[in-house]
């Protein structure tokens, strides 16, 4: 009976809800970070008096500091574990936020924003991985589909501060940034209640660790669910073995060579090209559509309302995209909603109306998000254990190349082609991601994580 195969029999219940909440709150916070820069933007500009360039720069910190996070994130998260990056990850990012609350000019708010977003990023990056490795295969895709789900829940209350708080204060732009720091006090709360990855422990040969891990696992659940735990089958076993050497030896050179090896390079490229279709059209479309209802005739306040009901619609795409990937595979989820994204935005490019642009708009919001649930699963599923934070941390960070170039490009793309130009080229860009998505994409549902990456964690050897 080995660690492995007691692990991933448990049924899942109140210790790993537990741990789906603490996880799913960080996110909740990250989403309401990236979101509420498009509402502190006219303050801004109004307290500094800035030019429509430096606010450029101010909507790019965020996502700047994302790639850099998310890239630090899963190699130290390779380093010196998953629990340590998280909660180091978001205390710097809180502590930045307040920085950036009090920020006295223009170039320290554009400063710690960029921080901030680099502590935002790196959290994104390592919750998803780390407890990918807790939960039993038969449920991971529900899981993780729901953990991405919280990200929705921090953009409606982005939204909801967006109306009800900055424009209602002298200074309702910089509580709005307390508001967003205020996850510092659950650094208390993981320091005490969250333990290690197993799989961690076990690939840097902290037998002992892993072993206390599991075994409290198990009693947690056995005590949840008042019933005997099942019997570890057989043919679930898997040998463990220690691989301390080649994790401490983890670097960004090492560790692209590696993923861009030919027993891994399928993989890398599919999912690098998934994170960079879905980040490019979910930013380009949030970044701009306040901007594009103003300019179809309708108020600030109230294009702050329309937004509102557009970021209602990730709830349901996050969680009905969870509940489908145990149901369809990760895989066929993500080609869905890529499919259901593309066909909304050439909707939304058709569209004229602001109630007509706010239902595609929400529409269009259902199944972006609901990829994001998808591609959440997905990721960490296809890297090996020694190398799985850093894979899907490079993953994420590329994926934020895409967030950075589509408000630049959907601007000059607006000036030349007009609002169905944008929108189409979205399309295009979707109906991409479709085609790599059921051509390369690999198969997860079902299967555990050691099953999934056996063939890499041979050819690394």
């Amino acid at each position: 009976m080995t660690l492995l195969a007691r692990l991933d029999r448990l049924p899942l219940s109140r210790p790993h809800y537990l741990l789906l909440l603490i996880g799913g709150l960080g996110y909740t916070f990250d989403g309401m970070d990236s979101a509420v820069v498009a509402f502190l933007l006219p303050s801004a500009q109004d307290a500094w008096g800035l030019s429509n360039g430096q606010l450029g720069l101010i909507g790019s910190a965020t996502p700047f500091g994302f790639l850099f996070g998310a890239t630090v994130a899963g190699l130290l998260g390779d380093r010196i574990g998953r629990k340590k990056v998280m909660m180091y990850a978001l205390a710097f990012y809180a502590a930045f936020s307040v920085v950036a609350a009090f920020a006295p000019n223009y170039e320290v708010f554009l400063a710690s924003r960029v921080l901030a977003g680099a502590g935002a990023g790196a959290e994104s990056a390592i919750i998803a991985p780390f407890l990918s490795e807790f939960v039993p295969a038969k449920r991971r895709g529900w899981f993780i589909g729901a953990l991405a789900g919280f990200f929705s829940f921090g953009f409606v209350m982005a939204a909801l501060i967006g109306r009800f708080v900055v424009p209602t204060m002298d200074d309702g732009w910089r509580i709005a940034q307390l508001i967003t720091a205020l996850p510092i006090v659950m650094l208390l709360w993981w320091r005490r209640s969250l333990p290690e990855s197993p799989r961690f422990l076990l690939q840097n040969g902290r037998v002992d660790e892993a072993e206390a891990v599991v075994a409290d696992l198990e009693r947690r659940v056995e005590r949840a669910t008042g019933q005997p735990l099942p019997p570890v089958p057989e043919s679930a076993a898997q040998p463990v073995t220690s691989t301390a050497t080649k994790t401490a030896g983890v670097n960004l050179l090492s560790a692209l060579r590696f993923l861009w090896s030919p027993v891994m390079a399928r993989r890398t490229a599919v999912t690098w090209l998934i994170w960079f279709v879905i980040t490019f059209s979910y930013y380009g479309f949030f970044s701009w559509i306040p901007t594009l209802l103003v300019q179809r005739g309708i108020t600030v306040t109230k294009s702050f309302e329309f937004s509102i009901i557009i970021y209602l619609a990730q709830v349901p795409g996050y969680f009905s995209a969870a509940w489908l990937s145990e149901r369809l595979d990760r895989k066929n989820t993500i080609a869905i909603y890529l499919s259901g994204s593309a066909v909304s935005a050439f909707w939304l490019s058709q569209m004229d109306t602001p109630a007509t642009i706010t239902l595609a708009g929400a529409v269009l919001s259902f199944f972006l998000n609901g990829t994001y649930a998808g591609v959440y699963s997905y990721t960490p599923e296809v890297f090996p254990t020694w190398i799985r934070a850093t894979g899907t941390g490079l993953s994420s960070a590329f994926g934020r190349v895409g967030s950075i170039l589509a408000p630049t490009i959907i601007g000059l793309s607006a000036a030349n082609l007009g609002f169905g130009g944008v929108f189409g080229l979205t399309t295009a860009v979707l109906v991409a991601g479709v085609v790599c998505v059921v051509v390369f994409g690999l198969a997860t549902a079902g299967r555990s994580l050691e099953e999934l990456t056996e063939p890499a964690k041979e050819a690394s050897r």
